[in-house]
C-alpha cells in the first residue's frame, strides 16, 4: 500500500468532524464557564470583598470545582462537547493537575498522585516561570540604562 492509498484509506474511514457545530459548543460553553467565574467574583464582592480579592476567591472556587468535576470524571464528559471550550486557562490548568494525579492513584500518594501530578502541567509552570524571570532580568537591566 502506498502512502497515498494509505491516506485515502485513513480520509475514508475517519469520522466527518461537524466544525461549525464543534466551534460553537466550545464557544457556548467557555462562555458559561466565564459567566461562571463572573458570578463568583459578583457574589464574593456582594459579601464584602473587594475587587482583587474576589477575583482571587472566584479563581480558587474555580479551580476547586474543576478539580471536583475532574475526580468525579465529569470534566472528561463535559469536555468531550465543548473540545476546547472547556480550556479556559483556570479550568483547564486545573484539569491538567488533577487528571494525571486521578489516573495515577493506584501506584500512591507519592510515586503515583505525587509524580504524576505535574506531568502535563509541569512544562507550562517550568518554562512560564523561566520566562518570567528572564523578563524579569532584562526588565531590571534596561530600569538600570
Amino acid at each position: 500500500m502506498t502512502d497515498k492509498q494509505y491516506n485515502a484509506l485513513v480520509k475514508q474511514m475517519s469520522p466527518k468532524s461537524p466544525l461549525g457545530r464543534d466551534c460553537l459548543n466550545a464557544f457556548w460553553i467557555g462562555g458559561l464557564i466565564c459567566v461562571l467565574g463572573q458570578f463568583f467574583i459578583n457574589t464574593y464582592s456582594a459579601w464584602g470583598l473587594g475587587k482583587e480579592d474576589a477575583g482571587t476567591a472566584a479563581s480558587m472556587t474555580l479551580v476547586v470545582l474543576s478539580a471536583l468535576l475532574t475526580g468525579l470524571s465529569l470534566y472528561d464528559n463535559i469536555a468531550k462537547h465543548a473540545g476546547a471550550g472547556t480550556l479556559v486557562p483556570i479550568t483547564g490548568f486545573a484539569n491538567s493537575i488533577t487528571a494525571p494525579a486521578v489516573e495515577f492513584k493506584t501506584e500512591g500518594f507519592i510515586l503515583g498522585v505525587g509524580a504524576k501530578m505535574f506531568t502535563i502541567a509541569g512544562p507550562v509552570i517550568v518554562y512560564g516561570v523561566s520566562a518570567s524571570v528572564v523578563y524579569g532580568f532584562i526588565y531590571w537591566i534596561w530600569t538600570m540604562i
